[in-house]
This record gives structure tokens, sequence and C-alpha cells, in this order.
């Protein structure tokens, strides 16, 4: 049950439901939210979560929702009543007195159906913030994975980069022991020591990125800048079945910008109903109470007349008349006006998310082709290469620049392959942004 269908209830019902439903208000909207894949990642997860609870743009986003909410009791409601007073100066002779004041209350009702057609569109308005609220949920969600999935990538990047720096150490020995038996020259430990210190200076530079991105993922969770996060350990791939035209209507049903669009088409065409009912008045009606004190002239004192000093009571009832047919004429234009640039708009909407997804899945497709030649060729051939390249160091049949270049292909298969596994991870976010629901939480 929403606030659109119950303003087509009757009165008493439709208000009292609408009263009920601003008091759910945010916890249905919120309970009813989208989940989102975690994959087995409790740290992800909790990151998630707090985010969600914390974040200020999430907050923000649904404040205005609340607001807008209150738009529907607003749009709804009668004109306020008006009442007026009169005291007459020089009071008015009539047959039964001079009438001293009179009392007139009056109150304009709107022709039946414009205040359904506001109510109606103030609830799909609403609605609409409530689906923007939704998609601001959705993005925070998206840029903590991403922070979350960088940093995975970093820690392993550091690991990585610290392997290689005592695999180069370890080399560094090995150069030092042949040149002091006289089997290897100084230049080659020099050389190696350059090469240490290369891969030091790339961990210090991956150290700061690291520090950025806990700065970022900080910023989403409300949290101090400074607070460490712990080191990431990103699990195994899950599988991502790229079914394209499963994902396209999962886009156009589930992603809340689509939502937000076609609310906002909706409240365009109760835009129209409500523009072409301004050619039928409003009616308002009143009542009018005069007081009368009574005949006290000579004539009135010794032949009373029948109800002498008696109040006066009277009813109105009028209508505006709209005879300036040029405005609401140009009323109806600018309604259908906005209902074309609305379904303009969610064309556009679709067409976004259209390509977004074909553009998400084309990319999804390649890593996961290139994570394949990585795994099963370029890294095995690296660490093959490597080997090859230490016994005939070891033997004297290579020299150290030859070692230099295998140590550096594999390390840079390795951070290769780590920073593609974090791309496919990144990726799978921006998919989940794309089609508005989880994908996927199998793995493999």
């Amino acid at each position: 049950m929403n606030i659109t269908k119950a303003l087509m209830w009757p009165w008493p019902t439709r208000y009292l439901a609408c009263s009920l439903l601003m008091i759910a208000g945010i916890a249905d909207v919120e309970a009813a939210a989208p989940t989102y894949a975690t994959n087995g990642d409790p740290v992800l997860a909790a990151l998630v979560e707090e985010s969600l609870q914390r974040n200020p743009q999430i907050h923000q986003a649904w404040s205005h929702f609340r607001a807008a909410q209150q738009q529907v009791p607003q749009a709804t409601a009668l004109p306020d009543p008006s009442i007026g007073l009169t005291l007459h100066a020089r009071r008015p002779e009539t047959r039964t007195g001079p009438q001293t004041g009179s009392i007139a209350v009056s109150q304009k009702i709107p022709w039946f159906g414009k205040r359904s057609d506001r109510g109606r569109i103030a609830a799909s308005d609403a609605e609409m913030q409530g689906e923007m609220a939704m998609a601001q949920r959705a993005e925070v969600i998206r840029q903590v994975k991403l922070a979350y999935y960088d940093l995975g990538y970093l820690d392993q990047a550091i690991g990585i980069t610290g392997e290689e720096e005592q695999l180069l150490r370890h080399y560094e020995t090995l150069a030092q022991a042949r040149y002091s038996q006289g089997a290897g020259l100084q230049q080659a430990a020099i050389r190696l020591q350059a090469e240490i210190t290369r891969v030091l200076s790339r961990r210090q530079e991956l150290l700061r990125q690291r520090l950025e991105v806990d700065a970022t993922l900080n910023t989403l969770r409300d949290r101090p800048q400074y607070d460490a996060i712990p080191a990431v350990l990103l699990g195994d791939r899950p599988l991502a079945h790229v079914d394209s035209n499963r994902l396209h209507a999962m886009g156009r049903s589930s992603r809340p910008e689509v939502k937000a669009a076609r609310l906002r088409m909706q409240s365009r065409d109760n835009g129209i109903r409500l523009a072409r009912r301004q050619y039928w008045p409003d009616l308002v009606v009143g009542a009018s109470w005069g007081a009368v004190s009574g005949r006290h002239d000579p004539a009135g004192r010794e032949n009373p007349p029948p109800d002498n000093g008696k109040d006066v009571y009277s009813f109105t009832i009028g209508v505006n008349i709209p005879v300036f047919r040029s405005k609401y004429d140009a009323a109806v234009q600018e309604a259908s006006a906005r209902r074309e640039a609305a379904r303009e708009a969610y064309r556009n909407t679709i067409n976004e998310v259209d390509l977004a997804i074909r553009s998400i899945g084309l990319r999804l497709t390649m890593v996961e082709e290139q994570i394949a030649l990585f795994e099963k060729a370029l890294l095995p051939q690296a660490e093959q290469a490597l080997h090859s390249a230490e016994e005939a160091y070891s033997t004297g049949a290579a020299g150290v620049l030859d070692l230099l270049d295998s140590e550096e292909v594999l390390l840079d298969v390795r951070l290769g392959l780590a920073r593609l596994k974090t791309d496919y991870m990144k990726a799978l976010a921006d998919m989940e942004r794309a089609i508005g629901s989880p994908f996927p939480e199998e793995r493999s």
C-alpha cells in the first residue's frame, strides 16, 4: 500500500490511511530497501552497514523524503475558512430594529477531484524523493565497495612488494658472496641495491595511496579521517554470469533512477488532469449572523412588530466564474509540455541504464578473460623465466641484469593480476549499481 493508492479511497478512509502511512514513513521504505552483495565478506558487510547508518548524504536524502511526504496532507487540505466581523457606524434600520453588526463565515471548496489530484501529485513527488534516497543509498554502497576493493588491492600489492624486497635482498647476498669469492662483479651487488631501493619506493607510494583510500572510506562512514582500517584480504572471486537480457530487464525494473523517472511521468499525468479541472469553478459556501437590538422608537414601543429584536441568520453559496480561459488553456499546455519532458527524461534514463549495463558487462567479460590469461599463461611463464634466470645466474651463465629483468617481469605480472582481480570486483559493484539489485552472491 502506498500514498498514491490511498488517495483514491473514499473519505474518511483516505485520510486515515494517509495519516497511518505518514507515521510509518521512512521506516517502511528503508525496510523495503534492496539488499546488496557481500560475497560472504563480513568485513565488507560491516563497513557497508556502518556507512548506511552514519553517512550524512543518506540522512540528507531521507530528510528530503520525509519533507516531501508532508506535502501530501498540505495538498489535500481544504483552504482555510474566512471569518469576518462587521460593526455598523450608522446602524441600518430594519422592521425589527436596528442591526448593530454581523459575523460571517465562508469556506471555499475546490471542485470535485482537484484536491485528490493535488494529493496524487504530491504523493508521486514524495515517492520520487524516496527513490532518489534509494539511489543515494545505492551510490554510497557502491563507493564503499570501490574503496574496500582498492584497499584489498593495495594491501596485496604491499605484500607482493615486500616479498620482492626479500627476494632481492637474497639476490644481493648471493651477489656479495660471489664478489667476495672473485666469481662476480661488485656492480651486480650495487645494481641489486638500486633495485631494492626502487621496490621500497614503490611500496611507499602504495602506502600513501592506502592512506588516501582510508580517508575516503572514513568519510563515507562519517568517521575521523585518521581512523586506521585493518588490512583487507579479499576472498575468492564470485562467478559472474552476464545475461544481457536479464540484466537489462532488472535495470529497467529495479534501478531507483528508473523508478523515479516513472513516478515523475505519473506526477505529470496528474498535473494534466488537475490543469483540466481548473476550467470548473470552485464553490464558496458561507453563513452569517446579524445582531438586531430591537425597536425602541415610540412606534415600536407602542406597537412592537413580530419578532422584535430577533437576530438575522443567512446562508450563501457562490462560485467563481472561470471566464478567462486563455490562462487555463496555457496551464493545460504547460502541464502537457512537462509530461512530454518527463517522458523524454524517462527514455534518457532507460538509455543510460542500458548503456551502463552493456559497458560494464563488456568490462566484466574482458577482465575475466585477462585474469584467465594471467593465471594460465603469464604468471606461470614469468615464474618459470625467473627460475631459469636464477639457475643461470647461480652457474654464471647469466648476469644480474637478466635476473633483474625476469624478477621485474614477475613483479609486474603479480601486481597486474592483483589489479585485474580488483577491477573485476569493482565492475561487479558497478553492475550492482546499474541494475539496482545484488549481482551476484554465488562464489567460484
